[in-house]
């Protein structure tokens, strides 16, 4: 990346990408205050690990309901074979013995914003003073007609990694001799933007070993895409993209989008009536905020959740705050980077506003590597502040892009992404 390097990323990282700077002389203990964090991603575990941080006796629940988490961020190299789904999992052993967060292994049924409340699907009524949601996402299963909940145990989004991810893997391995691969991507905005192009990479990667005459068709409804250039250029190199051989093709169907699927002929139609058959079919539905979220009211009609940034206070209820992919932080993407500089943002206006103290300006930093090959990684980095409208804004110079035709650098960014992964993992649940 063009203006921050990896000791820089992981100086910001460990510094709260600025959100807690400062924060020592807001410590205190003895608060009896009630935080309760729903969701145990990368969002929900930074919030509660970073509240710890900042008060020694403060009372803090998260609520997951997975024992162990399975991390979107690198489930893509999976597809390559660089990565097992149990290398990708994560549990919350330090969460409950190093940072004292008790973690209820529960659903979340209801919320009760009137008494503050929250109803658990076991039975559990747990009150709470202020309630970070870091719920994640759901998907807008009309979107294309057909593609219903159960579809996606035929045809796999393989958008929350696990199940979906194995299905989709076992999928592509079992194809047959000069197969297709159908990529139908997301409109905008869905959890993480270049990752639907990062799969396609990892998938080729394994299919010019194993099956050289395959094809990855992407569907897009989008005119453009994350990291587009670099991406392509990518793919020039290493799999023929733009010639009549190429292994990787990308169509923008912005005025033709996907509408409906004919599961019995594994085929997808657009809304002109163009028909793409595949062998493979990976659907990535539109996105919302996760079913808690709408159910609680907390979204607007977009779908996502509109907060105040610089509290993360939902503009619904003010003792309810939203990080992560469910949360409207435009520009930040959507991404698990964005997901931990948010928490850590959130946790110390949730410590200040129970010690009715002036909430300081947050800054965010989101950093996003995607690997093309084992060897050839690419980046992009932003950084954000409040501007004089109380929004956020991206800083002008700030961050940048891997360079097209970066030679060995591109090597260093592939070496840089797995650091970077175990960095964040580590800076979230540990």
């Amino acid at each position: 990346m063009a203006d921050i390097t990896r000791r820089h990323f992981l100086q910001v990282l460990s510094a709260a990408a600025g959100a807690l700077s400062g924060c020592d002389s807001l410590r205190r203990s003895g608060s009896k205050a009630h935080v309760v964090v729903v969701g145990g991603g990368f969002g929900g575990a930074t919030a509660a690990k970073t509240l710890r941080s900042l008060d020694a006796d403060l009372n803090i629940t998260l609520i997951e309901p997975k024992a162990n988490y399975i991390t979107c961020p690198g489930s893509n190299w999976l597809f390559a074979g660089l990565k097992t789904l149990p290398q990708l999992s994560v549990d919350y052993q330090a969460l409950t013995d190093r940072h004292r967060v008790r973690v209820v292994a529960d659903n979340v049924a209801s919320i009760d914003r009137d008494r503050r409340r929250l109803q658990l699907s076991g039975g559990q009524t747990l009150a709470y003073d202020r309630l970070i949601l870091s719920p994640g996402i759901a998907f807008q299963r009309d979107a294309i007609a057909g593609y219903s909940p159960d579809m996606a145990n035929v045809f796999p989004h393989a958008w929350q990694a696990g199940a979906q991810t194995l299905l989709l893997n076992r999928q592509l391995q079992a194809m047959p001799a000069g197969g297709v691969v159908l990529i139908v991507a997301p409109p905008d905005p869905y959890r993480c933007p270049p990752g639907p192009y990062e799969r396609a990479s990892m998938m080729a990667c394994w299919l010019k070993q194993h099956n050289s005459r395959a094809k990855i068709i992407i569907l897009d409804p989008k005119r453009s895409f994350s990291k587009q250039a670099l991406f392509e250029a990518g793919w020039r190199q290493h799999f023929g993209y733009g010639t009549t051989d190429s292994m990787i093709e990308w169509h923008t169907l912005a005025d033709n989008p996907i509408t409906r699927l004919d599961a019995q002929a594994r085929t997808v139609i657009s809304d002109f009536g163009d028909r793409f058959r595949g062998d493979v079919l990976n659907i990535i539905p539109a996105q919302t905020a996760a079913t808690l979220a709408i159910d609680a009211g907390l979204t607007d009609k977009s779908g996502w959740c509109p907060v105040n940034p610089k509290t993360a206070q939902s503009l619904f209820d003010q003792h309810i705050h939203v990080i992560g992919d469910a949360a409207h932080f435009t520009p930040i993407p959507k991404s698990a980077f964005a997901a931990n500089s948010e928490a850590k943002a959130c946790a110390v206006a949730v410590f200040s506003l129970l010690n009715q103290q002036e909430v300081p300006a947050p800054n965010w930093l989101n950093i996003c590597y995607s690997l093309i090959t084992p060897k050839h990684g690419i980046s992009v980095a932003g950084v954000y502040q409040l501007d004089s409208e109380h929004a956020v804004a991206a800083i002008k110079g700030a961050g940048g892009t891997s360079r097209v035709g970066a030679g060995d650098l591109s090597l260093l960014e592939a070496n840089y992404a797995q650091s970077a992964y175990r960095s964040l993992v580590n800076n979230s649940f540990r």
